[in-house]
């Protein structure tokens, strides 16, 4: 069932990119509906694989690897979802919802095989900064996808050709707003989730260096965007720029760091 409905979430995730690339391929309105429809329905899908999961295991998808890793492209998806009905733009579906079934593609790859969880107070504190930080990460993703689509747009503008990126993408006001918001909200979300799980390793258990490092870089990169927009007055091709590629370094970090990771609860 959990492997079925991630295929299905996976394949909708894709197809609703697919669908939202459809204006370059030939001049037609942005399909909004129909994104936003495969969107949700793959949300869907998604959910009801991680909650088959929950009723198998008897525990949330938030330790271990592959639970982990589908948790993170649910709320990836989520956001999307959100700020896509927010605009009524589906732009923003090229580069975000394939962003969302990677993580749900290795997920399943993987194997949805659980974590140890601790249980009471531990538990809720573990849940706690596992979900703000996910929740940052998401935002942190979405601020990148934004800022890439505004370098892409600005380059066109900026050379004078007026082809379907221009017709197709939503104005650079839009893409800045959407990056300056998901910034601001991906500060917020991981600056309580690294706050909290370092609390969290003071009090029950010691945390790996790798771990500190990766959590240090993901914080700094995105207070970086957030802070020099909202005390230093950056433009927004700087703060599109810091933060698209401090999120690929970001999850190159990741990759790298968790390929040699051998233990623990290095998500």
């Amino acid at each position: 069932m959990t492997a079925i409905a991630h295929f299905i979430a996976i394949t909708l995730y894709l197809g609703a990119a697919a669908l939202a690339a459809t204006p370059f391929a030939r001049p037609v309105g942005a399909p909004v509906r129909g994104v936003v429809a495969l969107l949700s329905v793959g949300l869907l899908a998604h959910a009801a694989a991680l909650l088959a999961y929950v009723h198998r295991v008897g525990q949330l998808p938030l330790t271990g690897l592959g639970p982990s890793l589908s948790f993170a492209g649910l709320v990836l998806a989520a956001t999307l979802l959100v700020v896509e009905l927010a605009a009524r733009d589906v732009s923003l579906t090229l580069a975000a919802a394939p962003l969302a079934a990677l993580p749900t593609l290795c997920a399943n790859l993987i194997g949805m095989v659980p974590g140890a969880e601790p249980i009471g107070a531990r538990g809720a504190w573990l849940v706690a900064h596992v979900a703000l930080s996910f929740i940052g990460i998401a935002a942190f993703a979405t601020a990148a996808a934004a800022g890439l689509m505004y370098l892409v747009e600005h380059r066109d503008l900026k050379s004078r050709r007026f082809g379907a990126i221009y017709r197709f993408f939503p104005p650079l006001a839009t893409l800045d707003r959407v990056n300056h918001v998901a910034a601001v909200t991906a500060w917020l979300g991981l600056t309580l989730g690294v706050a909290l799980a370092v609390a969290y390793s003071i009090a029950y258990r010691p945390t790996d260096a790798r771990e500190v490092v990766w959590g240090t870089v993901a914080w700094l990169t995105i207070s970086a965007v957030a802070l020099g927009r909202l005390l230093g007055g950056w433009e927004a091709r700087r703060a599109a720029l810091v933060s698209s590629v401090g999120f690929a370094a970001v999850l190159a970090m990741y990759v790298v760091l968790r390929a040699s990771f051998t233990g623990g609860q290095f998500l």
